[in-house]
């Protein structure tokens, strides 16, 4: 009778580690997953943000040489007063903007923590009811 119970308990052991490894297995495949979506993320974000800056950038350039010209003759200090405070008004919504969106953080691996949390709410609830 003894006997009888050793495989049984090893059979059952096997599967708890089994099921173990492969949970562990699929959070770490959601893991790489979730690094691969955030590095095309950034990857896409920081184009749009250099090439955003670039085009406006020029664009403003352009639009002060204009206004500068066009009011040179009655007004050039007026006119280069207003494109320095929209240059300097421009630049510090921009650091706002971008300090605002570093404290945010990045939501890098929030599945897999939900994913973990629910797996831990689970194995509690089993044991509650074992």
């Amino acid at each position: 009778m003894s006997d009888a119970r050793k495989p049984r308990l090893a059979e059952t052991l096997r599967g708890i580690i089994d099921a173990g490894l492969q949970t562990v297995q699929t959070r770490l495949e959601l893991l790489a997953v979730e690094i691969q979506e955030e590095k095309l993320r950034l990857t896409a974000l920081t184009l749009n943000v250099v090439l955003c800056g670039l085009l406006l950038g020029f664009g403003l350039v352009f639009l002060l040489i204009f206004l500068t010209v066009l009011f040179w003759e009655e007004h050039r200090l007026l006119a280069l007063g207003l494109a320095t405070l929209a240059c300097l008004g421009g630049g510090v919504f921009a650091a706002t903007n971008a300090a605002r969106e570093l404290r945010r953080g990045s939501r890098l691996f929030a599945a897999s923590l939900a994913e973990l949390a629910r797996d831990r709410h689970a194995v509690q609830r089993r044991e509650r009811e074992d």
